[in-house]
């Protein structure tokens, strides 16, 4: 079974956060066999490793180096490689001391560094529908059509596999730049395509978000991996070895581990927001209990009441108590730092009306934030729903994506979300004009159709 699940995914930046006190010391090594006060580490952009969710720094190897180096009273000096063999290479330069990143436990990597901390085990898995018609082994395979990216290591193992089934798997090869493996996975739960394969730590992920998936036929050997130090810091990986095993450390690993990989990310409603919306609403009725908030407080960024209505509907189907996975609360789902910002605290999020003038306050921020980059109001505001989704920075990048390759900037469908889309790929994050790493754009995209479709629903059936 999955220990602990990681998604190989990186991005060029640098970050350093300082979390505790102490005297700094060079990344050089331990000659006298002690720990340095400062740990020099890196990792890697990705959807669990490290990235920014709604301007929040988040990640399941970032949470857990943050919370070694605050357990050890060490300051965190935390850098982000641009690709593992970059990871590697300053591990070896003696540029840090560890890769706060799974990396595979192969022969060719054992040579240049030290495994230590928590073992993971991963697989290939096939994703398929949850249905009668379920596969149960790799011979049911034959016939069937298989979606995977072209050049993929899913795409390598499908090949092997069908050779040792004697032919017959239809593999089906895609290469479209926004398109990821998620988006396959994404497509499978609408029954866009049949099946897709991808690592089982992926596949858990996504299955938090497409709750309908099976992912548990497995279709490759194990592949094992962990965090390493280099070769000479013996010490250091002892601590990161004993600290993994201390008994208080089993329940919050746990916690995290939920945060990220069981609990449901899935947007309400999971269906159609309109066709979920219709069977509820009839024409000239009321949209919900807080009608009268949202119309008071659409006034501070000048929207129609019935578009902050809709972000309300479709980030908590008006349910004050909902608490995100992430740790955003209340009706319109605010992030307590970003609701500080706007002069709202966090526990008043619970307060339907403090929360929604909070939303409405960082609509307002977000507008200014985008008037110069999008001139135009209307098309301005699937920016801001975009940016009160993900973040500023990730709409930025999208509009600097935009730019570079061709597309409108200040037009959102079909230019900037197409950009969003684009980075989720290396390819795209790793661009120099990328400041804020991977993002999961699709999430963001489907966000803005959703808020969009909504609200028009709204107009049709208000006044």
């Amino acid at each position: 079974m999955i220990k602990l699940p990681f998604l190989h995914i990186s991005l060029l930046a640098l970050a350093t956060v300082p979390l505790a006190c102490g005297s700094n010391k060079a990344a050089s090594g331990e000659t006298d066999g002690n720990v340095p006060d400062t740990l020099h580490a890196a990792t890697l952009y990705g959807p669990t490793s490290y990235f920014s969710y709604r301007g929040q720094t988040m990640g399941f190897d970032y949470e857990n180096v943050k919370r070694f180096a605050e357990d050890e009273n060490l300051v965190l000096d935390l850098k982000v490689a641009p690709s593992l063999n970059a990871l590697l290479k300053m591990l070896e330069n003696g540029e840090i001391e560890l890769a706060a990143y799974p990396i595979p436990i192969i022969e060719e990597y054992n040579k240049v560094v030290r495994h230590c901390g928590y073992k993971e085990i991963t697989w290939q898995v096939l994703v398929q529908p949850h249905n009668k018609e379920r596969i149960s082994d790799v011979t049911g395979l034959v016939g069937k059509d298989v979606y995977v990216e072209s050049d993929s290591k899913y795409y390598y193992r499908l090949k092997n596999l069908d050779q040792e089934l004697g032919g017959g798997i239809n593999i089906v090869t895609i290469t479209k730049d926004s398109l990821i493996t998620e988006d396959l996975i994404r497509m499978v739960d609408r029954g866009e395509i049949p099946l897709t394969v991808v690592d089982s730590d992926i596949a858990e992920l996504n299955k938090s978000y497409y709750p309908r998936l099976d992912i548990g036929m497995k279709i490759s050997l194990d592949q094992f991996s962990s965090w390493a130090v280099r070769n000479d810091l013996d010490s250091l990986a002892s601590k990161i070895n004993n600290w993994e095993k201390r008994h208080d450390n089993s329940q919050m690993l746990r916690e995290i581990y939920k945060k990220y990989f069981e609990i449901s990310k899935s947007s309400a409603p999971y269906e159609n927001p309109v066709e979920a919306l219709g069977v509820k609403i009839k024409k000239g009725k009321r949209i919900s209990n807080y009608d009268a908030t949202f119309r008071r407080h659409a006034k501070i960024p000048g929207y129609d009441w019935r578009l902050l209505a809709s972000i309300g509907f479709n980030e908590s189907s008006f349910n004050n108590d909902t608490v995100s996975w992430a740790g955003a609360k209340g009706l319109m789902q605010l992030m307590p730092a970003t609701a500080k910002t706007v002069g709202v605290e966090p526990e008043e999020l619970v307060n339907p009306e403090r929360c929604i003038f909070a939303a409405a306050s960082l609509l307002k921020k977000l507008d200014l934030a985008l008037a110069e980059k999008v001139p135009d109001p209307d098309e301005r505001q699937r920016f801001v729903v975009a940016a009160y989704n993900c973040g500023l920075g990730h709409i930025y990048d999208a509009i600097a994506l935009a730019e570079k390759y061709g597309l409108d900037s200040k037009r959102w469908i079909g230019n900037v979300s197409e950009a969003a889309l684009m980075k989720s790929r290396p390819k795209y994050y790793n661009d120099k004009v990328v400041k804020n790493g991977y993002f999961r754009g699709r999430e963001t995209v489907d966000f803005v159709d959703k808020v969009f479709s909504v609200y028009d629903f709204f107009i049709k059936h208000t006044q």
